[in-house]
């Protein structure tokens, strides 16, 4: 049986290194110049359901709502395909400088339920209307920023203990690189922004680290086998070998999650997006990313020397 032949990954390290950069650069000019487009779930404004006597054309109701000068707004079945949720921003604050409240959306879902009936011969039943403040929403950006932020912490110290120090600070600096990157995209494209989005980056996060767990274990596993070879050839040889396994798992993800994307709807779109970026990106920096780290912080094979316990010497002696 002939050996597989090893294929230089570490060769475009310092390509890939630019690479990484130039990406994470972009993130946070397109975050200092456009921000994030933050959804109803974070911004605040006016939930309306409604109840069409028949199966309504939603491009068509997006356009007369658009048409009526509303423009952060979000149209999507729930439920049947005549029940619809109508969700619509807050533009500003009303009178007084007053943060609006549920009085102006109740005002707002009145105006919306009489334009969608006077555009259709269809009977519109108003469901119900809700309002979501602003604080609340600033409340769950802290709450999801501080989760995320816990959650890398805990990862570091996990893989600290399960391998090394310097394999812990590859996988958090790749999922640093991750999360930074599908947010820059976000932001750059200006998708709303809203808590499936956040649920899919933390799902992200979570592939990201299993993918790097794989690499990072056989990296660890042939230091101790194959002694004679240098660190750079070591990494080439262990992702060469975890390779196949790395791109089928990519690929039966991404079927999955474009199936999603072209058939899910509007209410999963920004979830399927951020996992389809994240999964690209999360397969680049378990091979680049986390291994490259491991190179410029001078991994060795005494880094991973198992500790003998005093007096196992004598002990092992006939």
């Amino acid at each position: 049986m002939s050996e597989m032949k090893t294929i230089n990954f570490m060769g475009l390290r310092k390509f890939s290194t630019i690479f990484s950069a130039l990406l994470i650069l972009l993130s946070i000019g397109s975050f200092v110049v456009n921000g994030m487009h933050f959804g109803l779930d974070f911004t605040g404004g006016t939930q309306i359901q409604v109840s069409y006597s028949e199966t309504p054309d939603l491009e068509e109701i997006r356009s007369i709502i658009s048409d009526a000068g509303y423009t952060n707004f979000e149209v999507v079945n729930f439920r049947t395909d005549q029940d619809l949720q109508i969700r619509i921003q807050e533009t500003g604050v009303s009178e007084g400088d007053q943060e609006a409240g549920p009085g102006d959306a109740s005002l707002v879902a009145d105006e919306v339920v009489a334009l969608l009936q006077s555009n259709t011969n269809a009977d519109v039943e108003r469901l119900g209307s809700g309002f979501i403040g602003s604080q609340v929403g600033e409340e769950l950006r802290e709450q999801g920023g501080l989760g995320m932020l816990v959650a890398l912490i805990m990862i570091m110290i996990y893989i600290a203990l399960r391998f090394q120090f310097k394999f812990s600070v590859g996988a958090v600096a790749a999922l640093a690189h991750d999360v930074t990157i599908t947010l820059g995209f976000f932001s750059l494209m200006q998708i709303d922004f809203d808590l499936t989005v956040l649920a899919a980056l933390l799902a992200v996060i979570g592939y990201s680290l299993n993918d790097t767990i794989v690499v990072s274990d056989r990296i660890r596993e042939n230091f101790r086998i194959l002694r004679k070879s240098d660190p750079v050839e070591l990494i080439n040889i262990s992702i060469t070998q975890t390779f196949s396994r790395t791109i089928i798992t990519s690929l039966t993800t991404l079927f999955v999650l474009l199936a999603l994307f072209i058939f899910g709807g509007e209410m999963i779109k920004g979830f399927a997006i951020a996992l389809i970026v994240g999964v690209l990106i999360g397969t680049y920096s378990s091979i680049y990313v986390a291994a490259n780290v491991l190179l410029y912080m001078h991994i060795s094979k005494e880094d991973l020397m198992q500790p003998i316990k005093e007096g196992e010497e004598l002990d092992s002696l006939p």
